[in-house]
């Protein structure tokens, strides 16, 4: 039998506070989207003023992360992006009633080489939904490091 590791509010709020705070340093209005393993929110937040439509794009890219263990932009990302024209998942974004999402601003969030979820920004543009969701593993990391758990803290996550 496996033991396993899983995300709870507590830490899905350190990711949340933390990429709302990053989101508003750099000036964009974000929705913050923090999944479990199987790619159901424990918690959202859609900052005052942001749009409309970023709750569903926030929990898209962060079911999308946690289910396909990856960085969401890995699958349009030239020249061997999978989704790309002529590549093995082109037209995997028409996947699960269009929730797949294959563009930036998705992340697994992985501890100790396992993913056990995903986090989804949705509202500035890639650059800035990168800042963000890197500020939401890096609070997860800090603080899970005194209990000698490691988080992945990159752009460009493949597990």
């Amino acid at each position: 039998m496996k033991k396993i590791v899983r995300l709870e509010v507590e830490e899905a709020r350190l990711m949340v506070n933390a990429a709302v705070a990053k989101s508003k340093e750099i000036g964009v209005k974000e929705t913050v989207c923090v999944v479990d393993e199987g790619g159901f929110p424990i918690l959202m937040e859609r900052m005052d003023g942001a749009r409309i439509t970023g709750p569903q794009i926030a929990w898209n890219k962060a079911f999308t992360a946690a289910g396909h263990k990856r960085s969401t932009h890995l699958f349009t990302t030239p020249p061997n992006g999978p989704a790309l024209p002529g590549n093995e998942a082109f037209g995997i974004q028409l996947s699960f009633e269009g929730r797949f999402a294959a563009f930036v601003g998705g992340f697994p969030i992985v501890i100790d080489g396992e993913v056990v979820g995903g986090i989804g920004l949705s509202g500035g543009n890639g650059e800035q939904d990168t800042q963000a969701g890197l500020a939401g593993l890096q609070a997860l990391a800090d603080a899970l490091a005194p209990q000698g758990m490691t988080v992945l803290v990159e752009a460009d996550i493949k597990k």
